[in-house]
C-alpha cells in the first residue's frame, strides 16, 4: 500500500514535466523493483528525469550511459562565471542542520555524527537509499574514466619489464619529517578519495584498476587509491572491511616507516601498497602539493567547516591537468517531487536510524545538512574561484545528487 501510493504521488508530480512521464513508465515497465527498492522514493525518482535546469544538457554528455538517460542532466558553467560568490563562511557562525553554531564546533560535532554511525554507515545508506547509492557511486566511477586509465597504465607495465622493476617507490612511500605524505611523482595514476573512510568509493577503483590481480606479481603497483577521511573510526572501518575483501596484498602499511617490527616489514615488502588510508582534514590536507592525478569526495563536502577552504586544497594537491570530482547530495528542482522527498526525507530517514543504528539525532542532522549545502550553481560558482576549469554538473534522480566536475589547468 504504501509503495503504490509513493509511486501514484511521483507519476502524478512527473506529469508537471512532459520529459518526465515517458521516462517514468518506461522505467517501471521496463524492470521489477525489489521490496526495499519499491518502498523508497529515491529508487522511483531515480527512475525518471527532471530535466528543469538553467541551461541545456551540455553536449558531452555520455548519451550511452543508462544513468544519464534516465537520471540525470549536464549543465555546463555557461553563466557561472559572471557571478562572484561570496566567501562560504561569514563571521563566527555556521550551521550544524538547521542549528546555528561556532564554526570551532563544527567540526567537532560533525566529527561525533561519523563516530556513532560508522559500523552501520553502508548498511544505512542501503536503507536510505533503496540500494541507490550504488548507482551513483557506480556513475562517479564512470566518470573518472578510471577503468580506461587503468587498461592503458597496465599494457604499459607490461609492455616494458624495465619500467616495472624501476617502480619500487610510490606515492604511497614514506612519510616526510613534518608529517605529510610525500609523491616520488614514480606513480602512473594516482587517486585520492577524500571523506570516504568506509572504502565505498575506493574500492570501485581498486577493481575498476585490476589492482588485485596486478598484487599477484612483485613490487609496488603502478596505480595508488588513498582513502583520506577526519574520522578515525570511519578510517577503522573501511581498513578492516579492506581486509576482509582483499586480504593484505593491496594494503600499504602507514606505520612500517616508523617502528622495526619484522613481521610487519615482512607483509609490507608483499603488499602491492595499492590502496592506503591516512587521516586529514579535507581543508588541509596532509599531503604536498600536485600530488594526486584524481580527487573525489562522494557525500562529504557538505559537512565540511568551510567548503571554500575544502576546494582550495583539492586544487593545491591536484597535479596540473589533474581532474576533481565531487558527488554530493543537492536540490530537486521540480517543487512536487522536492515536497515528496522532503516528505520522505525528515519522516522515515531519522526513523530508519531510530530502527537500525538506534540513532535518529545523527541521521536527522544529515537530512538538515542537505537543505543547508549549496545548490548546483552555488556550488559551480565556487569551485571556479578556487581556480577550476571547465566546470559543469550532472543532476541525478531528478537533482537529488549531483556530480560536480572540473580541472586543474596545466
Amino acid at each position: 500500500m504504501a509503495s503504490a501510493a509513493v509511486l501514484r504521488l511521483v507519476a502524478n508530480a512527473s506529469t508537471t514535466s512532459s520529459s518526465s512521464s515517458s521516462i517514468l513508465s518506461h522505467a517501471i515497465s521496463s524492470r521489477s523493483t525489489s521490496v526495499i527498492a519499491a518502498a523508497s522514493p529515491y529508487y522511483l525518482l531515480g527512475r525518471s528525469s527532471s530535466s528543469a535546469t538553467a541551461t541545456s544538457p551540455s553536449p558531452n554528455t555520455n548519451t550511452n550511459s543508462a544513468y544519464t538517460n534516465a537520471a540525470s542532466t549536464t549543465t555546463t558553467n555557461a553563466n557561472a562565471s559572471s557571478h562572484q560568490q561570496s566567501s562560504y563562511l561569514t563571521g563566527t557562525t555556521t550551521h550544524f542542520g538547521y542549528e546555528k553554531i561556532s564554526i570551532h564546533e563544527k567540526e567537532s560535532r560533525v566529527k561525533h555524527v561519523f563516530e556513532k554511525v560508522a559500523s552501520n554507515y553502508d548498511i544505512m545508506n542501503d536503507f536510505m537509499s533503496g540500494g541507490l547509492h550504488r548507482y551513483w557511486k557506480d556513475e562517479l566511477l564512470r566518470l573518472t574514466g578510471v577503468k580506461a586509465m587503468a587498461k592503458a597504465v597496465r599494457r604499459r607495465q607490461h609492455s616494458s619489464s624495465s619500467f616495472s622493476s624501476s617502480s619500487p617507490s610510490s606515492l604511497l612511500d614514506q612519510n616526510s619529517k613534518d608529517g605529510s605524505h610525500t609523491n616520488t611523482n614514480t606513480n602512473t595514476l594516482s587517486i585520492l578519495d577524500v571523506a570516504g573512510g568506509t572504502g565505498d568509493v575506493a574500492f570501485r577503483f581498486i577493481d575498476a584498476a585490476e589492482c588485485v590481480e596486478r598484487s599477484k606479481s612483485s613490487g609496488k603497483d603502478e596505480i595508488s587509491v588513498t582513502v583520506c577521511d577526519i574520522n578515525p573510526e570511519m578510517l577503522r572501518v573501511g581498513e578492516m572491511r579492506a581486509r576482509k575483501k582483499y586480504g593484505e596484498a593491496l594494503l600499504h602499511d602507514n606505520n612500517n616507516n616508523n617502528n622495526n617490527n619484522n613481521a610487519s616489514s615482512l607483509s609490507s615488502s608483499y603488499s602491492s601498497s595499492a590502496l592506503r588510508f591516512v587521516e586529514g582534514n579535507a581543508q588541509h590536507l596532509p599531503f604536498e602539493s600536485n600530488s594526486f592525478h584524481i580527487y573525489t569526495i562522494a557525500f562529504g563536502l557538505r559537512n565540511v567547516t568551510d567548503v571554500d577552504a575544502a576546494l582550495r586544497d583539492a586544487y593545491r594537491v591536484l597535479k596540473p591537468g589533474g581532474r576533481y570530482l565531487c558527488l554530493e547530495f543537492s536540490h530537486v528542482p521540480n517543487v512536487p517531487l522536492s515536497k515528496l522527498y522532503d516528505l520522505y526525507s525528515f519522516n522515515v530517514i531519522p526513523q530508519l536510524g531510530e530502527w537500525v543504528a538506534q540513532d535518529r539525532h545523527s541521521y536527522q542532522y544529515l537530512v538538515e545538512s542537505i537543505r543547508k549545502f549549496c545548490t548546483q550553481e552555488e556550488l559551480m560558482r565556487r569551485m571556479e574561484n578556487a581556480g577550476f576549469e571547465g566546470v559543469k554538473y550532472t543532476n541525478m534522480t531528478g537533482g537529488i545528487v549531483a556530480i560536480h566536475e572540473g580541472w586543474k589547468p596545466l
